[in-house]
């Protein structure tokens, strides 16, 4: 539809919100119907499945994981590149990153991938996105500022490319999409009109919840609607838990790393078949652990940090795995559980992406992560 054309799923939302729509108001009845539409996916999927005993395994061991390693909103702070600020700068330079932040995996080895050299140390995939983001700030460039990014004359394509100059050969893919996108965003948030998004906007939701820690800025009175984000890297981790299964020639295809076309059938299925299993993941662990729907895990370790080794951590879930059990489990001695805003989909995303990375570095991944290159994600 044209930017004048009325959004009727809009219009019928404001008209409820103002008791309106003929029933009573209920500002939690917005959906964004990612769940649904995945589960629809996941029900009519030829090549992708899951392993529902698995994922019942999975849930049990990223539950007491997260415990172990105390696994909450405060953690995605603790990282030296995210903002320490919490005012309505940190709000801008989260919006900036979500809006940025898709594709950033390459073909080529580690020392010779795109990376950004920020404060003396090399940075890769999304956290080249925080660095070149930060850097471009210290050089007083409004990179976070909607209103630069409609100025054609100063926010261009070369000072993108500025902002984005690689310590490798390689350079940022995807670099006009990234400034359609900034200048897009730009034209939209300064005409003061609304936009919907799906996997950018929810992790920017996210973002904000854990950046705030679920107050001020962060604080969403709906956070148990957003799903797990759809990307490349989750998949991969569920599938190294056996809790996704592929068909023999996605497999192939994946193992030989050759492309995923956006918007196919292949692609659709694995995002919106790892969305749905992170939901069953969650219900699962509330189901076990009614508790989860009032409480946080502890906020103990470092964002990304290495408070347990890789292969362990993965012979742990794996032994859960095998166990294949839906035996009710309690969480270790001296595990403290305090109140807070409540378990979600966020935390179990981060929770796994976190994981495959650190299974990456270690050369412990099962299975390289799918090939798609995309703005969406």
């Amino acid at each position: 539809m044209s930017d004048d054309e009325a959004d009727p799923e809009l219009l019928a939302l404001l008209r409820k919100s103002l008791g309106l729509g003929g029933g009573p108001v209920n500002p939690r009845a917005a959906e964004t119907k990612v769940l649904e539409n995945a589960q629809f996916v996941f029900d009519n999927a030829i090549d992708v499945a899951l392993n529902p005993c698995n994922v019942k395994a999975a849930a049990e061991s990223i539950w007491r994981q997260m415990l172990k390693k105390g696994y909450s909103t405060q953690t995605w702070s603790q990282h030296k590149l995210h903002p320490k600020s919490k005012d309505e700068a940190t709000v801008d330079f989260v919006f900036t990153m979500d809006l940025l932040n898709f594709s950033f995996w390459s073909e080529l080895s580690h020392d010779k991938r795109f990376a950004i050299e920020y404060r003396g140390t090399k940075w890769t995939g999304y956290w080249s996105l925080v660095a070149a983001l930060q850097r471009a700030l210290d050089e007083e460039i409004p990179i976070t500022t909607p209103k630069f990014w409609t100025n054609e004359d100063e926010c261009n394509e070369a000072l993108l490319k500025h902002v984005f100059r690689s310590a490798t050969e390689e350079e940022i893919p995807l670099l006009k999409e990234r400034l359609q996108c900034l200048r897009e965003a730009g034209r939209v948030l300064c005409k003061g009109k609304r936009v919907r998004l799906y996997k950018r906007a929810q992790i920017l939701i996210a973002d904000l919840w854990a950046c705030f820690n679920g107050e001020s800025f962060g604080e969403f009175y709906d956070i148990d609607k957003i799903t797990m984000f759809a990307d490349y890297r989750i998949p991969q981790m569920l599938h190294q838990l056996g809790c996704l299964r592929y068909s023999p020639s996605l497999e192939t295809h994946i193992r030989k790393q050759k492309i995923i076309p956006s918007g196919s059938t292949w692609e659709v299925e694995l995002r919106a078949t790892s969305i749905w299993c992170v939901e069953l993941i969650r219900r699962e662990i509330e189901r076990q652990h009614p508790e989860t729907k009032t409480m946080l895990v502890t906020a103990s370790a470092p964002a990304n940090g290495n408070s347990s080794n890789p292969s362990q951590h993965l012979g742990t879930l794996q032994d859960e795995k095998q166990k294949c059990s839906t035996q009710k489990h309690h969480p270790e001695k001296g595990v403290q559980e305090p109140s807070g805003p409540g378990f979600n989909a966020i935390l179990i995303d981060f929770f796994l992406y976190d994981t495959v990375k650190e299974l990456e570095s270690d050369g412990a991944e099962s299975i390289p992560h799918h090939r798609t290159r995309s703005i969406w994600y």
